[in-house]
Order: C-alpha cells, then structure tokens, then sequence
C-alpha cells in the first residue's frame, strides 16, 4: 500500500469579494507534495501563488474569502479542522516563512523569547528549555553567536539575518513541511545565496518538504525537484524542474523564461557615444558628526556620456542611493568635485544650481511612495513643467498626455490615482515625470527591483529605446547583475562606499578582477538546475576559504 502524499490540493478555488464583484484568486488548482519533496509554484504578481500557500495552513479563515475543493496536509482536512488541529497544523505539521520579516515578527520582543513561545505552543516544556531550543535553532540556520543575538530585537537584525530567525522560527517544531513565500525577494544576491543553500542544506538534513513561491525562475532553479507554472489562478504548465525550465511546453512559460535577465545572455551593442554630460572625482559624503560619522560613500570618481549607460551595483549598504542621490544634487556631496557638462555644481548653491535641475533627474525604486497617493498621475507628470514656469494649462495637458503616450500608457488616464495602476505602470510614471523636463541624464535607483520579469524586461526596453531616442544618459543603479549587464555600457562595482571595479560589461563580467566582484557573480541565481548545484558547491568553496 502506497503512502499518501504529505500535500494534497483538488480542485482548490479561492474567491474574494471585491468592489467589482467578485474575484477569482485560484481557480480549480489540484496538485500533490510528497515527503522531502520540493515544489515551486512560479507565476508573476497576482497569478494566485500566495493565495495557494495560505490555504494550506488555513490562513483564509476569517477573511470572508469563499474557499472551494479539497485541502488535506498531513493528513489533515485544512477546512474541516477544529481550532485544535488547527493549531497542531500551524507549526507542528507545517510552518510558513514569510516574504516581510519584519511584519511577521514582533518589534517589541527579543527574537529568542518568540521563537521560544512557538515552541512552548506546540511543546509543554518549561521556560528554560523553550529558550534554550529557541538558541539552538538560531545557531543551526547560522545566526553568529546565538546565544546573545536571541536576545535581540528584530530591528537590531539585518535583512538576511531576520530571514534566518524566521526560518529558525518555523524549524523549531521540526515541521514535515516549510511553506516559504518569496523568501529571498527584498535580500541582496549573496544573502539570497545563502538562504537558498541554507534551505538546500536544512531539507537534506531534516527531510522536511518545501514550497517555494516565488516570482524568480532563478530561484526555483536553484532549490526544488518540480515547478508548477501558474497563470490567473490556474496551472500553465507542471513537471520537473530540468524540464520545465530547460524545455518548456507552454508559450507563457517560454514567454517568461526568455524575460530572465541572464549572465549569458545578450548585452547592450555597442553605438557612438557623445559628449561627457557627468563627471565625479573623489566624491565623498558622510552622515554625522565626530565619533558618530558614517562615511556613506568615500572617493568615487565616475563618469557618464551622452547615450552611455553606466551601471552602478552592489548590495544593500554599498553606498549607491547615496552616491545616485549626489549626482543629481538631492544630496550635497561632502567632498570631491561633480561636474555638469564642465561646470562644477557639487558645491552649487540652490538659487545658482536651478538652471541645471532640469536636466538631472531621478527615477526612484518605490513609484508608490514618490507619487503622491492624493493627486492624479497626470498632474504629478505635470509638477515638473509648473515648476520650470509653463503656465498655460492646455499646453501642460497636452505634454502630459504625449508623456504617457510615450511611456506606454492610456493619455485618458491623466485623472487616474496612483492605486489604480499596476506596479510596473506606477513605474512607467516616474519615468515620465522625470521626461516631463527634458533631462540630459536620468539616474534610475532600483527601477526593476520591485517587478516581475516580463514587466521588468518591458521597463527595461522602455528605458533602452528612450536613450536611443533622446541621447540621454543613464546611470543604472540596481543590485540584480543579470539586469545591470542587460542594460549597461560600463560598469561600476560598490562596496563599502568605494568602487572596487570599474570597466565595460565585458570585462567586468567577462573577467573580473576584485574578489567581491567575483562573488557577487557567483550568487546569480542559474536557470539550469545542474549549474545551479556546481555554483553551490563553488560557493560553499569560496566560504571555506
């Protein structure tokens, strides 16, 4: 007789209502898990994958979501259990890591004291012993020192470390199945390395069983057995994970495997570039005073032309925002000199600096928070004309409607709020608003961070035909290396506030000299899961050494 499979999903909807009416999330999803097993349901924002994982631990309880077909994990029926075993399922049986630390743990206590009161939920063991599990699991998934550290607070963690604590959290019942949604999204590529091997090394050690959701084809390349395509709440396409990714059946998976940016893939050909627009030596900017100073960046020297991309990477803390915000003098540099076109403005005061604000300008990572929720997209596009004096308001209307016709969106939707566009639309209207002044030069601050692949690749080709067609000059800053090599002419490599490697794509990429530059590279998640198992074996050498 053949043992059940720890996940059983038939024939799963999933509705909500909404003002519309209502809205189908999942629509008829059935598939299986079995023990030690890795599955990642793959698809772009609002496909229904996370909708799918809070229904296996019966998150949809209580929310008014009408919840159709079967469920059972472990054995358990998720809608027909009692609050009993409902409990034994959330943590004992299955246990779910969160994309948002920070939402999902309590600011106000030690992160040891709430891994120690999930335990004690599902374990009647005194306070003594609680902690000192809540200690072991944080030394197993790598937190250093973990005795002191659980009695930090969440804030005092970083990023990659909160998602750690997290994941000890949901180990500490020792679970048959981690349930684990865009674990790695908002981490940089060398902390999402790790926690993609720490995954790898936890499931071969404890048996337990993965769902992975995730947006990123990389990632699920480099950490499960099966991938389940899902497109409007359905299944597109199902198999293993070399299959799925190496041949695909379904043109939409084959669509979004070919909007992967990839460390193989095309780069930027090579056009005659114009005049040096930007120049920066020895940039240098600091935050504080005395013992409390922090150097945010420390003697950048850079430059950018006419037509040229330059492309600045580098992980959290590198000092890119700040360096990006100094170019177009939204900050003010506190040493070195920065030069517009042969003028020096790093030093600038603001009344002599307004001729040049026109034509720097920025395009920010979060569209939501750089548009005011309170006023319509078109007059935010419009801010930028007001303030360099047009006055007339069918002349204004008229750019602003050319603008959004530019970038790809309705010019009717001038009246429309920044809520009722999507993501990567939100996005098209920064880039607009930047337009509206006729820029020679836009630096772009993790443009693409926050999208899907195939409305990334959209922006990107956005951004890559407005260049061509205007001659700007575009500095390119962004974490992701795939992307930063699609896109750019040159390449600068941050770290600590410096640039460790500067040169071409070619051979900053091809042959790059800097270790960190090196390791950066190495953590770029593969498309081929055989790759994906040699980077993690070259990985964990270059950790041993």
């Amino acid at each position: 007789m053949t043992e059940s499979p720890l996940v059983e999903v038939s024939d799963l909807t999933v509705e909500f209502e909404r003002e519309a009416g209502a809205v189908r999330a999942v629509d008829g999803l059935s598939f299986t898990l079995g023990e030690g097993r890795a599955l990642a349901l793959v698809g772009e924002s609002g496909s229904g994958k996370s909708t799918v994982a809070g229904a296996l631990l019966g998150l949809h309880r209580g929310t008014g979501a009408r919840v159709g077909g079967s469920v059972r994990v472990g054995g358990i029926d998720v809608a027909a259990a009692g609050p009993a075993e409902l409990r034994r399922l959330r943590g004992g049986v299955a246990a779910m890591v969160f994309q948002d630390p920070l939402s999902a743990l309590d600011p106000y206590y030690a992160v040891g004291d709430q891994i120690a009161e999930v335990y004690r939920i599902h374990h009647p063991v005194s306070r003594k012993a609680a902690r000192a599990r809540a200690v072991e699991v944080l030394d197993r998934v790598g937190i250093p020192d973990a005795a002191r550290r659980s009695r930090s607070r969440p804030h005092e963690f970083s990023g990659g470390m909160r998602q750690r604590a997290l994941l000890a959290m949901a180990l500490a019942c020792e679970p048959k199945l981690l349930v684990a949604d865009e674990p790695t999204t908002a981490l940089d590529v060398t902390v999402q390395a790790q926690i993609l091997d720490l995954l790898h090394e936890l499931r071969r050690e404890t048996g337990t069983a993965l769902l992975l959701v995730t947006h990123d084809v990389g990632v699920a390349a480099e950490s499960v057995d099966e991938v389940l395509v899902m497109r409007d709440g359905r299944e597109v396409e199902r198999g293993p994970v070399a299959g799925v990714l190496g041949a695909p059946s379904a043109p939409y998976t084959r669509a979004l495997l070919s909007a992967v940016p990839r460390l193989d893939g095309p780069v930027r050909t090579p056009t005659e570039k114009g005049e040096t627009l930007l120049e920066a030596a020895g940039l240098r900017r600091e935050f504080g005073r005395g013992k409390v100073a922090v150097t945010a960046v420390d003697g950048v020297s850079l430059a950018v032309r006419a037509g040229e991309t330059l492309g600045v990477v580098g992980e959290s803390g590198s000092g890119k925002t700040t360096l990006g915000r100094m170019l177009v003098r939204l900050l003010d540099p506190t040493g070195g000199e920065l030069r517009y076109r042969g003028t020096r403005i790093g030093s600038l005061p603001e009344r002599e600096l307004r001729p040049y604000r026109r034509e720097l300008q920025m395009v920010f990572q979060d569209p939501v928070a750089s548009l005011n929720p309170r006023r319509s997209v078109g007059e935010s596009i419009a801010d930028p004309l007001r303030v360099a004096g047009e006055r007339d308001e069918t002349r204004i209307r008229g750019r602003v409607r050319e603008l959004l016709d530019r970038v790809g969106l309705d010019p009717d939707r001038y009246e429309a709020y920044p809520h009722e566009f999507s993501g990567g639309q939100r996005q098209r209207v920064g880039i607009a608003r930047a337009l509206a002044a006729e820029p020679r030069l836009i630096v772009c601050d993790e443009p693409v961070s926050a999208l899907d692949v195939t409305t990334q690749a959209q922006v990107t080709a956005l951004l890559a035909e407005l260049q061509a067609e205007l001659g700007l000059g575009l500095v390119f800053i962004a974490h992701d290396l795939a992307v930063v090599r699609q896109v750019s002419d040159r390449v600068a490599v941050m770290r600590g506030g410096r640039i460790v490697e500067q040169g071409t794509v070619a051979e900053v990429y091809g042959a790059p000299q800097d270790p960190y530059t090196r390791q950066l590279l190495a953590a770029v998640p593969s498309l081929d899961p055989v790759l994906a198992a040699e980077r993690r074996g070259r990985r964990q050498e270059l950790a041993a050494a």
